[in-house]
C-alpha cells in the first residue's frame, strides 16, 4: 500500500479544514472579523446526509446545492448583523454557530438528534475533491491579486478611506460573508461525502479553536498561510501520538510560543525573511557601486589633472621649430 493510500484519511481531513480555514481567513482579510463559515460547515454536514440518504441525490449535485445553500444562509445573517465590527460581530457569528448545533441536536429524525446520521454513501471520489480544492484555490489565490486584491487590502485597512474613493465596502463586506458560507458549507458537504457519518459532537466550538488556530500560525493575510495551517495542524496531532498523555500540553506549547514568537505566521515570518534578504541584496549592490562610481570619480579626476598639468608645462616634442630647436 503506498503512502498516499496509507494516509488518505488525513489528506481529506487536510482538504476540508483548508476549505473551513478559509472560511475564516477570507472575511478576515476583508476586516470582518466573522466565525459564521464553520456554522455553514455544521450546516453542509448535515444538509449533504440529508440529500445523499434522504433524496439519493449524487455527490457533486449535492456538494453544489449544498455550497450555495449555505452561502445564502449566511449572506441573510450578514445582513443582519454587518454593521457590527470586532468583538461584537465574532460573538454574534459565534453565537450562529451555536445555534446551528443545537438545531443538531434538537432536529428529530432529519438530523438524527445526539446520535446524528450515518451510512452517507455516495458517489464522490478524491477526483472530484482534488478538483474542487485546485478551483477554489485558484480563486482565492486570483483575489490576492491585482486591482481586486488591493481593494480587499483598502477595504480591511481603512474602511472610511477606501469609501471616500469609491469602493463600496458595505458590498465587500456582504461578499466576506458568503463566500465565507460557500466554502464552510463545501467543506462540510466534502467532510460527510468522505466520512459517511455525522454526529453535534462533530461540529462544536473545538472547530472555530481549530480554524483559527490553523490561520494565525499559519499567517491570515494570505492563501498560502492557510495552507500551512491546515497542514500543521490536521497532521501534528498523528505525530504528537509518540508522547502519549503529553500529547494536548506539547500541542498547546507549540500554539502558545508559535502565536507569541510569529504573529504574522509561519507564512508571514517567511515573507519577513524574504524582505530582509532583499534589503540586504540591495544594500550590498548599492554599496559595490557606490564603490565602483566613486573610483571612475576619482580616476576621471586624475586624467583631467594630468591634462590641465601637460596644459601648463607644455610638450617639447610638440614644435620641433619652436624655442627648444631655435636654442640648439
Amino acid at each position: 500500500m503506498s503512502w498516499y493510500d496509507t494516509n488518505l484519511v488525513l489528506i481529506q481531513a487536510t482538504i476540508t479544514g483548508l476549505l473551513l480555514a478559509l472560511s475564516i481567513q477570507i472575511p478576515l482579510r476583508m476586516g470582518v472579523f466573522s466565525f459564521a463559515g464553520v456554522g455553514a460547515y455544521g450546516f453542509g454536514c448535515y444538509a449533504g446526509a440529508v440529500l445523499v440518504l434522504d433524496h439519493q441525490m449524487a455527490a457533486l449535485p449535492t456538494i453544489l446545492v449544498t455550497t450555495l445553500a449555505g452561502g445564502l444562509i449566511v449572506l441573510v445573517l450578514g445582513l443582519f448583523i454587518n454593521r457590527l465590527n470586532g468583538l461584537t460581530l465574532a460573538m454574534a457569528t459565534v453565537a450562529f454557530d451555536l445555534i446551528i448545533g443545537v438545531v443538531a441536536v434538537n432536529g428529530g429524525e432529519t438530523t438524527g438528534g445526539a446520535t446524528g446520521r450515518y451510512g452517507v454513501i455516495s458517489d464522490f471520489t478524491m477526483g472530484h475533491m482534488w478538483t474542487i480544492l485546485v478551483v477554489v484555490m485558484v480563486l482565492v489565490a486570483l483575489s490576492e491579486r491585482g486591482k481586486l486584491g488591493r481593494r480587499i487590502d483598502a477595504v480591511r485597512d481603512d474602511p472610511e478611506l477606501a469609501s471616500s474613493v469609491g469602493i463600496r465596502v458595505y458590498n465587500y463586506r456582504l461578499a466576506a460573508f458568503f463566500v465565507s458560507g460557500l466554502l464552510g458549507a463545501a467543506a462540510g458537504a466534502m467532510n460527510i461525502l468522505v466520512r459517511s457519518a455525522i454526529t453535534p459532537l462533530d461540529i462544536g466550538f473545538h472547530l472555530i479553536v481549530l480554524a483559527l488556530t490553523m490561520i494565525i500560525v499559519g499567517g491570515s493575510l494570505s492563501w498560502k498561510g492557510a495552507v500551512i495551517g491546515a497542514v500543521v495542524f490536521t497532521w501534528l496531532p498523528d505525530v504528537l501520538q509518540v508522547i502519549g498523555e503529553w500529547q494536548e500540553l506539547v500541542y498547546g506549547v507549540i500554539v502558545a510560543v508559535a502565536a507569541v514568537l510569529m504573529p504574522r505566521g509561519i507564512y508571514g515570518l517567511y515573507v519577513e525573511a524574504k524582505r530582509a534578504v532583499l534589503r540586504r541584496r540591495r544594500t550590498r549592490r548599492g554599496a559595490v557601486r557606490a564603490a565602483v562610481a566613486a573610483e571612475r570619480a576619482r580616476t576621471t579626476d586624475d586624467d583631467e589633472a594630468l591634462a590641465e598639468m601637460e596644459d601648463d608645462l607644455g610638450s617639447p616634442s610638440v614644435t620641433p621649430g619652436g624655442s627648444m630647436g631655435a636654442n640648439l
